[in-house]
């Protein structure tokens, strides 16, 4: 059995973090001491190493929930946790697509930039502009 502190030791995770868990009931109540100290086992320590390797992968605490409760079901269809997973990477490959957007956007500022004075510098130009700006996000339009 493990304290808190040990726990998160082990699994790299805040104290404040496995008490949050806990208050979500993503981690169920751990057993205590007669002094009221919480105490874990294993189970507890394979929980919170998958919750904290969902996270890793972006998967909200939602999803997680969803997750668990699915793992906490064998018999159930896999087919649920596809789903949840297909949203996940349909999800990443957004904000790849965004992120991609973004790099397009500073790479076009900085190319563009060749002043030596800070009243002609292209950059400030575009970010003061957003009619300058490529990316459609930024466009006061949408």
């Amino acid at each position: 059995m493990l304290s808190i502190g040990a726990l998160a030791k082990r699994t790299g995770t805040k104290v404040q973090t496995i008490r949050y868990y806990e208050q979500i009931a993503l981690m169920p109540e751990p057993g205590r001491t007669e002094g009221g100290q919480r105490r874990y086992g294993d189970a507890a320590r394979h929980r919170l190493a998958f919750i904290r390797h969902s996270r890793e992968l972006g998967f909200s605490l939602n999803a997680i929930r969803e997750l668990l409760e699915l793992s906490d079901s064998p018999e159930r269809s896999c087919a649920q946790v596809d789903a949840v997973a297909q949203r996940q990477l349909r999800e990443v490959e957004s904000h790849i697509a965004r992120l991609g957007a973004l790099r397009a956007e500073l790479s076009r500022m900085v190319s563009e930039c060749k002043a030596d004075r800070v009243a002609d510098c292209r950059i400030l130009e575009v970010l003061h502009d957003h009619e300058e700006c490529l990316s459609d996000h930024h466009r006061p339009d949408n």
